[in-house]
C-alpha cells in the first residue's frame, strides 16, 4: 500500500520548520568544522515543503517499495537533506552531531547504503536526473504509483548527462518524474573573468531561458519563487494534477538566494561552504529564532 501524504501544514508552520532546518545546517557544520552552507539554505524551503506536505513516505518504513522517491542530485548539499530527514523522524536529531565523522551514517555526500531515507547515493554532479528517470521508468513498467522527485543545482545542470535525461524523459512519457532546479545563481567557481577576480561566479545557466529550453524538450515547466511556500505548494499541486494526463515530466524552476535566511551567508559565493564562528552562530541564532547555541571549538570536535 502506498504511504499517504502527510496532512498539509500551514505556511507559517512550514516557515518555522525551515528556520529550524537552517539552524540545524549552520550549527551542525560549525560543530563538525566542515560542510556546505549556501546551497542547503537556498534549498531548505523546498525540502521542507516536500517532506512535510508532499512526499508519500513513512519514516518507519524507509524502504517501502511504494514510497515516493527523492534524489538530491547536488549531493554536496547533504546536510540540508539530513536536517530535514531528522526533523521528519528518519533518525534522531542528535545524530546530526556525527555529521562527516569517519564512522557516521551521515557522510558529506548522501549514501543510500548507510542512511535511512536516502534513495540514491549522489555527489558526482549531473547523475541524479538519470537515476530519477530510471526510477520513474521502472515505476511505469512495474505498474507502481510512486512519484520520483530530483533536486538539481543550477551549476550542476552544466553537466551534459543532465540534458540526455531531459531529452529522453518525455519520450518515455514520464509524467511521474519532477525535477526541481535550485536557481540560486552562484557557484563556488566559474568561468575565467579578469585580473581582479579569477572567476565569474554567476551561474551561466542563469543567462539562458531555461523555461523555453525545458518546454522545447517536452517538459511541463513552472517558474516559482523558491522561498514562497504558497508558490511552492501550488507547484506541487500542479504536479499532482498532471499525473497521467499527457506524459510530460515537470521541471520546477525555483528562483532562490544562496545562503537564504541568514544575513552573513545570503547572496554570496563565499558561503558555498564554510564554518561559522561563535560570533556568527550567535547572529544566526538571533535571526533564525532558535535557542542560544552551545558554542564549540576545534578541541571539542571528534572529527
Amino acid at each position: 500500500m502506498t504511504p499517504e501524504k502527510p496532512a498539509r501544514p500551514s505556511e507559517g508552520e512550514l516557515e518555522a520548520l525551515a528556520q529550524e532546518g537552517r539552524w540545524l545546517v549552520i550549527s551542525t557544520v560549525a560543530a563538525s568544522r566542515a560542510g556546505h552552507i549556501g546551497g542547503p539554505l537556498s534549498a531548505m524551503d523546498m525540502l521542507v515543503a516536500l517532506y512535510f506536505s508532499e512526499l508519500r513516505i513513512d519514516p518507519t518504513r524507509p524502504r517501502d517499495p511504494d514510497r515516493d522517491r527523492f534524489i538530491l542530485s547536488k549531493g554536496h548539499n547533504a546536510i540540508g537533506l539530513y536536517s530535514v530527514l531528522a526533523m521528519r523522524g528518519y533518525f534522531p536529531i542528535e545524530e546530526l552531531a556525527t555529521f562527516d565523522h569517519g564512522d557516521s551514517r551521515l557522510q558529506g555526500h548522501p549514501d543510500m547504503k548507510l542512511t535511512p531515507g536516502i534513495d540514491a547515493s549522489s555527489g558526482s554532479l549531473g547523475q541524479g536526473l538519470s537515476a530519477g528517470a530510471g526510477m520513474a521508468l521502472a515505476a511505469r513498467r512495474l505498474g507502481k504509483n510512486f512519484h520520483t522527485w530530483v533536486m538539481l543545482g543550477d551549476g550542476e545542470i552544466e553537466e551534459g548527462m543532465v540534458w540526455e535525461s531531459v531529452i529522453s524523459a518525455p519520450r518515455y512519457g514520464l509524467d511521474n518524474l519532477t525535477a526541481i532546479i535550485d536557481l540560486n545563481g552562484l557557484q563556488q567557481f566559474g568561468w575565467p573573468r579578469d585580473e581582479h577576480d579569477r572567476f565569474d561566479r554567476s551561474e551561466p545557466m542563469g543567462h539562458v531561458d531555461l523555461e523555453a529550453v525545458f518546454t522545447g524538450f517536452g517538459w511541463r515547466t513552472i517558474r516559482i519563487d523558491g522561498h514562497d511556500f504558497g508558490a511552492i505548494l501550488r507547484a506541487f499541486d500542479t504536479v499532482a494534477g498532471s499525473r497521467g494526463s499527457d506524459g510530460r515530466p515537470t521541471a520546477i524552476l525555483a528562483d532562490t538566494t544562496k545562503g537564504h535566511g541568514v544575513s552573513f551567508t545570503a547572496g554570496t559565493y563565499r558561503w558555498h561552504n564554510g564554518v561559522a564562528t561563535d560570533e556568527q552562530l550567535a547572529i544566526a541564532h538571533a535571526e533564525l529564532g532558535h535557542p542560544a547555541p552551545r558554542t564549540s571549538s576545534p578541541k571539542e570536535s571528534t572529527r
